[in-house]
């Protein structure tokens, strides 16, 4: 079975200034459906760089990036974020939730993009609402609610469109340490029940939750492990 992620000898650059700065010198890795990986690094390693990239967030310079079959080379701006809309779903360490609008209209907010018609949204907004036991707090706003509950939202929403890959940035950065281990575990869960999930961390000890670790340094490819250490919480 082909991989659901596979990334060939991708380079990216950017201008600062009168220099260039090579933020990726030809990284290359697969992903296979099921999966949860970590990609981990320090600042200026090239985490981010590689996940706007698998987000189809950003172009790059030269390789080949394929996603769940699809050749991710060379796309418009508009295909891009079709392709985006019908594979990923996003959690980022922001959150980035409405917060004057209900927890229902955030997780919604995906399927409307998708035109999906109003009696499919509402099961499908409270099934992911379930899966994050947030069936309850579907009315109140996300401004009355926790900030681990609103992570759980976040996930709920990145859920709800049912993508083949779950993309989270840095999705336990602004929460303290027993909320963490509460997100990492639901990713666990959700990683058990077939998503495939890949996380971008700075933190060994996130990333340790994780089955397999790839560590970035300076644009490479430093190492590429399963995680001997990995439990679940």
């Amino acid at each position: 079975m082909a991989p659901l992620i596979s990334l060939k000898n991708i380079t990216k650059s950017y201008s600062m200034g009168d220099s260039v700065y090579q933020a990726l010198k030809g990284i290359s890795f697969d992903v296979n459906a099921g999966e949860m990986v970590a990609i981990m690094g320090s600042s200026g390693s090239g985490k981010s760089t590689t996940m706007h990239i698998i987000g189809l967030l950003d172009t790059y310079e030269s390789g080949e990036y394929i996603l769940n079959g699809k050749i991710a080379t060379g796309l418009s701006s508009d295909e891009a974020a079709s392709l985006r809309n019908q594979e990923i779903g996003f959690v980022f360490q922001s959150f980035n939730l409405l917060p004057r609008t209900t927890v229902y209209k955030n997780v919604e907010l995906p399927l409307l993009y998708r035109n999906i018609p109003i009696a499919d949204r509402s099961a499908r907004v409270m099934k992911a609402l379930a899966n994050v036991e947030l069936e309850q707090k579907a009315q109140n706003k996300s401004n009355q609610i926790s900030g681990g509950q609103i992570q759980r939202v976040a996930i709920a929403r990145a859920m709800v469109t049912e993508p083949n890959l779950i993309l989270a940035d840095e999705p336990t950065g602004n929460l303290d340490s027993k909320t963490s281990l509460t997100i990492m575990q639901l990713f666990q869960q959700l990683n058990i029940k077939g998503k495939t999930i890949i996380l971008i961390t700075h933190e060994a000890d996130i990333a340790n939750l994780c089955k397999r670790i790839i560590t970035l340094k300076d644009g490479t490819i430093a190492s590429d492990v399963v995680n001997r250490n990995f439990k679940l919480i």
